[in-house]
C-alpha cells in the first residue's frame, strides 16, 4: 500500500504465531476448546502470537504455559502454514509455525479468558476436520504424514508388537 500524499510504502506483511501438538506417552494429543472468536468453542492446539523481540521457542514455552499452565520437552519444528485471522473487522494475513513437544506434566492451570477447556484426544482418531482453522488442519496432516515415516517394521522373523504396545512406542 503505497499513501498518495507522501509515497509513504507500507508493507502488509503477515503476523507471526506459534502452536504445538503436545503429545503424552500414552499417544494422546493435547487440544484446547477456544474461548474466544475466531473459532470460539472449536478445538485447537494450544499457541499464540510470537511478541516482538521474541524467538519462536521462547513463544511456544510462554504461549503454553499461559494457557494450559504445562512446561514441555522435546521441542520440535514440524511445519509452516499460511493463514488468515479476523479481528475486529480485519482480517490478519498470519503464518503458523507448528512444533511438536511432549509434556513434563499433564495437568496445570489453563487460562480461561483463553481456554474454555483443555482435553486429550487419540491422534489415532483426531480427525483434522475438527480443528479450528485449515493451518491447523494442514499442520495434523503433517503430524500424521512425518509419524507415518518414523514407523518401523518389524524386523524380519520378528514378532509385532501387539497394538496396545505398538502404540506406546510409536505414539
Amino acid at each position: 500500500m503505497v499513501c498518495a500524499a507522501c509515497n509513504f510504502q507500507l508493507y502488509f506483511n503477515p503476523a507471526v504465531a506459534v502452536a504445538v501438538f503436545i503429545q503424552r506417552d500414552d499417544g494422546s494429543i493435547l487440544l484446547i476448546r477456544r474461548a474466544n472468536d475466531p473459532g470460539a468453542g472449536l478445538l485447537a492446539p494450544p499457541g499464540g502470537f510470537i511478541n516482538i523481540g521474541e524467538c519462536a521457542e521462547s513463544a511456544v514455552h510462554r504461549e503454553i504455559l499461559e494457557e494450559v499452565g504445562i512446561r514441555l520437552f522435546d521441542l520440535r519444528f514440524l511445519c509452516s502454514q499460511p493463514n488468515e485471522y479476523r479481528f475486529s473487522g480485519v482480517t490478519y494475513p498470519v503464518l503458523d509455525l507448528f512444533f511438536t513437544a511432549q509434556p513434563l506434566e499433564t495437568e496445570g492451570p489453563c487460562n480461561p479468558e483463553e481456554v474454555h477447556a483443555v482435553e486429550w484426544h487419540s491422534a489415532k482418531t483426531l480427525q483434522g476436520e475438527a480443528l479450528a482453522f485449515q493451518s491447523m488442519r494442514a499442520a495434523w496432516q503433517a503430524w500424521i504424514e512425518a509419524n507415518a515415516k518414523t514407523r518401523k517394521p518389524p524386523v524380519d522373523g520378528a514378532t509385532s508388537l501387539s497394538p496396545s504396545s505398538s502404540d506406546r512406542l510409536n505414539g
